[in-house]
């Protein structure tokens, strides 16, 4: 493995590290699967893929969802960003994309304000993202507030 590999490796890390409690403790620790507000069937911590009410998770596979499906998050932001993207940043977006999914942030004008250098800007379209089908969910508006912040830091 050369050094841009593990420096990306190490950078990846971080951003993980900084990432997983933050989002742990927004999307909060369930092992039994739950409709959550907009009654998607959610389980552990958000973990929505494939999962049927009745099922159960331990703690160590809740942990594992987690890691995994903020990995895809942190990707999806490495893939879209086009411009440098520091670590808390990072991990602020891999929150915001684990919540609303690639694709509304692929779509999203904080992206577009993002690749077009405006990182200010892009933080500030965070507390827009606070409805889910429709509702205002207090619980985002934390959230998105609590992202900003990290994202601007």
């Amino acid at each position: 493995m050369g050094i841009q590999q593990k420096i990306a490796l190490a950078a990846g890390a971080a951003a993980i590290a900084i990432a997983a409690p933050f989002v742990a403790y927004f999307e909060g620790y369930r092992p039994v699967a739950y409709l959550d507000p907009v009654a998607i069937p959610t389980i552990c911590y958000g973990h929505t893929a494939g999962v049927r009410l009745g099922q159960t998770r331990t703690k160590a596979e809740c942990e594992e969802l987690l890691r995994a499906d903020l990995g895809v998050a942190l990707a999806t932001v490495d893939r879209l960003a086009v411009v440098p993207v520091p670590d808390t940043r990072r991990a602020a977006l891999a929150s915001f994309v684990y919540n609303v999914g690639p694709g509304a942030f692929q779509g999203s004008t904080l992206l577009r304000k993002l690749n077009a250098g405006d990182a200010v800007g892009a933080c500030n379209e965070l507390p827009r993202w606070v409805m889910a089908k429709g509702k205002m969910l207090p619980g985002l508006v934390e959230r998105r507030k609590q992202e900003r912040e990290l994202c601007l830091m």
